[in-house]
């Protein structure tokens, strides 16, 4: 990685690949960020997001290919995952946090103590690192660090508290705390947004719109890209290559519109070349050379014209049928009708109550919890993690049985669990959508096609194989494919692309049977038109009957 500490902040992947385990992940990605942008990346879970951002952060080299960073003021990195020490303090962490602006402001008192002292020659390293420390906001830093803590509602825990007497959502809150107080110039941040609650997010967009700075976010969550993101990068698991998006998160929605506007017009223009040339080739082949009389008897003549004419038409002929070959061997694919889910055929509709909980609880898990739920009703759960929502919807499937209490369910009941996994990972993809289902796999080759989540090329995959995005889609397909009068969906828009997402939320709103999702997703949660039970953390006095 190259580093300069004189030219503009430049951010740039020079044709960059890397692989996993012998997973290829980003594949000769090209891309770059200007100075000032406050971009988002987004993608399908296991699409190679994070990668991306750890290449630029110096985390991770490239296999091939370059990343040139050039930043006066520093770049600060927020990882996903990154593991405190749990004997570390809370004031340890915010210190190693500022642990560059610390180190800047050694140096520079050491240089003015000996100024003082009558030695100068350290006048011009003082002055480069006054530029530094006045551009990272060194004299306004514990300023910062407070206003970071109380934003992310921290602002009460002692600075004296261990890491390991806060809980994980503290504990990723305080990481994010520091590393925003640093105030570098260029801010990389991997999902910044879990483990935060309503306030904590306003106040993260807000800070993050009013910083100056590079600014980079791997995010999932639409609310957060569409108030914070300048632009985008999307990072496609399936090409591995990297898109970029101006205009924000408004301006990808609408390109990805348009994009799939221009598909659907380049294969009407398709079907209409071959009915064009299938027809022109038909007409023709049917001509036969004008059938004027013989003049002066001049037989001879007569026939050398017809032959002409008969040459020419046979030449037509024979260019339209190259054209139309040449077509067909280079189809333009249907687009994929929007995503729609299969209705229960019957001749009349459930009425009543379709499910019904009566005090259930699981050990440790769900608390005493009554549900009924009537048809065509749409009902969103919500809660703290650790409630007991997973579990609830659980049970409702079948999935689990409780400890205590009983279920009736009535219908077809579709269920989409929080985390797909491949029940067999040797399986194609085309096999795992078919199983279960009447007739031979390759049958349904077309059903799954249509719903435009999966490639020809990608059905003879082996699931185990596949991304968490890539199986969450595989999921999907299968749910949206089957006939069901309920559907239970846990975290739906986990893992999908933020367009894929939207699509789907406009399925579910098309939706005319029962619904129960269980959602932390803002936007889902924004635009929801139903009920809505909002469970407490696991305990005995959290009874929800």
């Amino acid at each position: 990685m190259l580093w300069s500490l004189c030219m503009p902040t430049q951010f740039t992947a020079l044709a960059i690949s890397k692989s996993f385990d012998g997973r290829l992940v980003l594949d000769s990605v090209t891309c770059s960020l200007a100075a000032g942008e406050r971009t988002g990346v987004i993608g399908e879970n296991g699409s190679g997001k994070t990668t991306l951002l750890r290449l630029f952060a110096g985390r991770e080299r490239p296999d091939q290919g370059e990343v040139v960073v050039q930043a006066t003021g520093g770049v600060g990195y927020f990882a996903q995952d990154e593991q405190l020490a749990a004997q570390a303090t809370v004031q340890q962490v915010i210190d190693r946090g500022l642990s560059d602006l610390r180190a800047v402001e050694q140096r520079m008192r050491r240089l003015e103590t000996a100024m003082a002292d009558g030695d100068e020659s350290g006048m011009a390293e003082y002055g480069e690192l006054l530029t530094v420390f006045e551009v990272r906001g060194g004299f306004d830093a514990d300023a910062r660090v407070e206003r970071a803590l109380y934003g992310l509602g921290l602002g009460l825990v002692g600075r004296d508290r261990t890491v390991g007497s806060l809980s994980g959502g503290e504990r990723v809150r305080l990481r994010l705390a520091a590393c925003l107080a640093a105030a570098p110039e260029v801010l990389l941040l991997d999902e910044p947004t879990n483990h935060l609650d309503d306030g904590a997010l306003s106040w993260l967009e807000e800070h993050l719109r009013a910083r100056r700075g590079t600014t980079v976010t791997v995010s999932h969550d639409r609310v957060f890209l569409e108030r914070v993101a300048t632009s985008l990068l999307e990072v496609d698991g399936d090409t591995r290559r990297v898109v970029r998006y101006g205009n924000g998160y408004t301006g990808y929605l609408a390109e990805k519109a348009a994009a799939r506007q221009r598909w659907a017009q380049a294969y009407d223009q398709w079907r209409a070349d071959i009915d064009r040339l299938r027809e022109a080739a038909a007409t023709t082949a049917r001509q036969v050379a004008p059938g004027r009389p013989m003049k002066d008897g001049n037989k001879l003549a007569y026939n050398r014209a017809g032959g002409r004419v008969q040459q020419s038409l046979a030449s037509r002929v024979r260019n339209a049928e190259e054209r139309l070959r040449r077509l067909l061997a280079d189809p333009v694919p249907p687009p994929p009708e929007p995503l729609r889910f299969t209705p229960v055929l019957r001749t009349r509709r459930l009425q009543g109550v379709v499910l019904d909980a009566a005090d259930i609880a699981v050990t440790d898990r769900l608390a005493r919890t009554c549900l009924s739920v009537t048809a065509g009703q749409r009902l969103l759960i919500t809660g703290p993690n650790g409630a007991g929502k997973s579990t609830l919807l659980r049970v409702l499937a079948g999935d689990i049985t409780p400890d205590s209490g009983s279920v009736t369910c009535r219908g077809r009941i579709g269920y989409l669990p929080q985390e797909p996994r491949p029940e067999e990972p040797a399986e194609t993809v085309l096999a795992a959508f078919a199983r279960g289902r009447t007739g031979e796999a390759a049958g349904h080759a077309g059903q799954l096609l249509s719903l435009g989540l999966f490639d020809r090329e990608q059905l003879a995959v082996p699931v185990g194989r596949l991304s968490t995005g890539q199986l969450q889609r595989l999921a999907l397909a299968r749910l949206l494919s089957a006939p069901s009068d309920v559907l239970l969906l846990d975290e739906p828009t986990n893992h999908l692309s933020p367009a894929l997402a939207e699509e789907l939320e406009t399925a579910l709103s098309g939706y005319d049977g029962t619904l129960v999702i269980v959602s932390h997703d803002r936007g889902l949660r924004r635009h929801w038109r139903g009920a809505h039970l909002a469970l407490q953390a696991t305990d005995t006095s959290a009874a929800t009957c």
